[in-house]
């Protein structure tokens, strides 16, 4: 579980994520999070949230963002609201760090979802684009569909495929959720 002050890594993402209020503090109400994205960082693909709004407030440097049809370049100072169910995704196209404070509510499965995709980078599991393996993503994005689904897709379309490709996946050994591995003679704090 996560805890505020708490800072992971995603070097694959160039994403620093600091926890700021925690679904813990706020009875599930909202995370808070505080995110420096590296030059050429950014999420791996555009997505939708059907049940949470994401809020978009950058304190230094500069944002490129798709929201809905819409491309936007957000500067300090500038603060983006996302509907539920609105197609988004954001990068760091300039080249110099930007960094934001993002509000998702509620908050759901997210910070379980940020932890595991974390710790997948951590472990050397996601490709270039920081995604994993299609049956090692499928259990995962099933566990938290509620969080974050593709955009375009029909929701019944993604759930049919998404249903025996987690199997498949649990078959191998994958789950929705992924703990680090510590490396040989490095010690990773315990979860609660």
């Amino acid at each position: 579980m996560i805890r505020a002050g708490e800072t992971i890594v995603n070097e694959i993402t160039g994403e620093t994520i600091r926890f700021i209020e925690t679904s813990a503090e706020t009875n599930g109400e909202y995370t808070l999070i505080e995110v420096t994205l590296a030059p050429g960082g950014g999420v791996p693909m555009a997505h939708v949230h059907p049940y949470q709004s994401e809020t978009f407030e950058v304190l230094e440097g500069e944002l490129s963002m798709r929201a809905g049809r819409e491309r936007i370049v957000a500067y300090a100072g500038d603060v983006v609201a996302v509907v539920p169910g609105e197609r988004h995704t954001f990068r760091n196209a300039s080249g110099q760090p930007v960094r934001f404070r993002c509000t998702v509510a509620p908050a759901l499965g997210f910070e379980r979802f940020i932890e595991t995709m974390v710790a997948l980078a951590g472990d050397g599991k996601l490709g270039k684009r920081g995604l994993p393996s299609p049956l090692r993503l499928a259990p995962i994005a099933l566990a938290h569909f509620d969080d974050a689904r593709a955009p375009m897709i029909p929701a019944w379309l993604q759930k049919a495929g998404l249903v025996p490709a987690a199997a498949i996946g649990r078959l191998l050994g994958y789950t929705g959720t992924y703990e680090r591995m510590p490396k040989q003679g490095e010690l990773v704090p315990a979860t609660a």
